[in-house]
């Protein structure tokens, strides 16, 4: 399992900036006082920074040269074969000890491994373990992401940190959602085992084992994939009933009601309630979803349908969210044209949401009450403050959800 996620687009110069900026608070979060970061004694750790301190991915552990390695070939999947032949190249350097002709920044910590994150994940797991440190893009929900090692190499789990409101309840959520799936009998899909929760300087902890990402992948049909989101939607059972009538609903104008004081608040709830006139009584079904159902949080393999990064489970939601989530992420991903996305999404709502029983009537209300439930996430999540490239919804995802709901 790998909880990282990559995306498509180069840095750019203020991401680089963001992303140095944030490597100096999550050190100072994974090694707060007494520890320092530069030279001491004892040391805690020492990392090479990939691919440099000026546009820092990844921290790995300079210790071992097979412990490196592994924490560069099973961060993440690379997305290009410009990304791959990247890739390797670090992990030939790492393993013949030539780092000094492409990762040139080293960052050491010094301090009583006892106040850092290495010592409390040692001790909570009961066992020795090397870190490696993932530094993500800017979004509101961004949070340390560390890969566990074995001292032979073996990535066996990812820990995830909530560090404020926000990523603290998404951790909290993912752990009651990787509990809650551990007693479900899911056939067709495979996800992470909660090895240790807990809290830690104020800081929601979740461990969650390594899904193998790293064995070859296996084409992925549509069928396949289906048959996975159907697996989960009926996890936790099915109810059925008329749209404004539903605890879904009820839920929804809950968290409208929460952001309708903004421009694109006030916005969308103006386009829920023309969605409730024309559809309010359209009957539907529910049942569990995902809630982030992307290309890069799952691969497939022969044998398995991996899955992770599970913050967003939530259940009574209409049937067929996550196929339409992974359609339109599948597609900004693939072009960058985010509105572009949406306008493709919604003109394959038949094709997307037949396979899981959606009344022909029912389809295109199922797909815009996915962009609702979105744009919603996006605006009580604050993403255009955190600096998210997606975050302001006015410039792709509301002027395509009002006119289509003007249009019904």
């Amino acid at each position: 399992m790998s909880p990282v996620k990559t995306a498509p687009a180069e840095l750019t110069a203020g991401d680089a900036a963001l992303r140095t900026q944030y490597l100096e608070e999550v050190l100072g979060l994974l090694y707060p006082p007494p520890c320092t970061v530069g030279d001491g004694d004892p040391e805690i750790a020492e990392y090479l920074v990939v691919p440099n301190a000026r546009r820092p991915r990844l921290l790995i552990p300079a210790a071992s040269a097979s412990v490196a390695a592994a924490a560069v070939r099973r961060y993440a999947e690379p997305q290009s074969r410009m990304a791959r032949l990247k890739r390797d190249a670090v992990v030939a350097a790492v393993r013949t000890r030539t780092t000094g002709l492409l990762l040139r920044d080293r960052i050491r910590i010094a301090g009583p491994v006892s106040a850092s994150i290495d010592g409390y994940l040692s001790s909570a797991l009961r066992r020795d373990l090397s870190v490696s440190v993932h530094i993500g893009p800017a979004r509101a929900n961004r949070k340390p992401v560390l890969q566990l090692l074995s001292p032979e190499g073996e990535t066996f789990g990812f820990t995830k940190i909530g560090t404020g409101p926000l990523t603290q309840r998404l951790v909290r959520a993912e752990t009651a959602a990787l509990t809650a799936l551990g007693t479900c009998s899911l056939t067709r899909l495979t996800v992470p085992r909660v090895l240790h929760a807990g809290q830690w300087r104020g800081m929601q902890v979740l461990v969650q084992s390594a899904l193998p990402v790293w064995l070859p992948r296996s084409p992925l049909t549509p069928r396949r994939l289906t048959a996975a989101m159907l697996d989960i939607a009926g996890c936790s059972g099915y109810t059925t009933g008329p749209l404004t009538g539903s605890a879904y609903w009820h839920d929804l104008r809950g968290k409208l009601a929460a952001v309708g004081d903004r421009a694109e608040g006030s916005k969308l709830v103006a386009a829920v309630d023309m969605l409730a006139r024309h559809s309010g009584e359209t009957t539907l079904r529910y049942g569990a979803w995902h809630g982030d159902w992307a290309p890069w949080n799952m691969a497939n393999l022969a044998d398995a349908l991996l899955v992770w990064d599970w913050e967003r489970f939530a259940t009574g939601v209409p049937l067929g969210f996550d196929a339409v989530h992974h359609e339109l992420q599948r597609r900004i991903q693939n072009t960058g044209d985010a509105r572009g996305a949406v306008e493709a999404t919604l003109r394959r709502a038949d094709e997307l949401l037949a396979p899981f029983g959606v009344a022909p009537v029912a389809r295109e209300i199922t797909a815009l009450l996915y962009l609702v439930d979105l744009a919603v996430r996006y605006l009580t999540d604050r993403q255009a403050e955190a600096g998210a490239r997606l975050g302001v919804l006015g410039t792709w995802l509301l002027p395509v959800l009002v006119r289509r709901v003007e249009e019904l």
